[in-house]
């Protein structure tokens, strides 16, 4: 029995943990959600890029 003390304990102390991590993890709430699609659509576009530069580089080798 003297277990399930220990157990609740390591519980409160994890939660606090997680949660003094997770406060500071998002850097772009000052951003608007218009600002935050065009960000990640010219992320994509970046990536698309590389890929498509990537594909003909190696059918081009082929």
């Amino acid at each position: 029995m003297a277990r399930g003390n220990q157990r609740e304990l390591a519980r409160q102390k994890n939660m606090k943990k997680a949660q003094e991590q997770s406060k500071g993890k998002r850097k772009d709430e000052t951003l608007s959600a218009s600002q935050r699609k065009q960000r990640d659509s010219e992320i994509m576009q970046q990536k698309q890029k590389a890929a498509n530069e990537k594909k003909s580089v190696q059918t081009g080798a082929k």
